[in-house]
């Protein structure tokens, strides 16, 4: 019996050392590597666009803000691809499509 506790008591001491070496070995093992984001992929190039023009400051801050972003002429493109594809989708033809597409276009995007 006395065997058996001491045996228990040792084992409780090495469980958390045991965890700590299996959490150090799984953080240590290289993470599967993931295909970069659009964004990732854009915030690559831009950064190397600013390097290259040598932005320093604001006015680096400010060309990354500009290139970062998302023009407005692709917004309005991806809007009118959208428009268009509802309008096909409801056959709409003549003054309705045209009603249709202009309500379309002037709305606001959904958040």
């Amino acid at each position: 019996m006395k065997n058996l506790l001491t045996s228990l008591a040792l084992a409780g001491l090495a469980l958390p050392t045991l965890a700590a070496t299996a959490a150090a070995d799984a953080a240590s093992a290289p993470a599967a590597k993931k295909a970069p984001t659009a964004q990732q992929v854009r915030m690559e190039t831009c950064n190397a666009q600013a390097k290259e023009k040598t932005l320093k400051g604001d006015e680096r801050k400010a060309f990354m803000k500009d290139c970062l972003s998302t023009s407005k002429q692709e917004k309005q493109q991806t809007k009118m691809k959208t428009c268009n594809a509802d309008a096909k989708t409801k056959a709409l033809k003549g003054d309705e499509r045209k009603a249709f597409m202009k309500e379309c276009l002037s709305s606001k995007p959904a958040a």
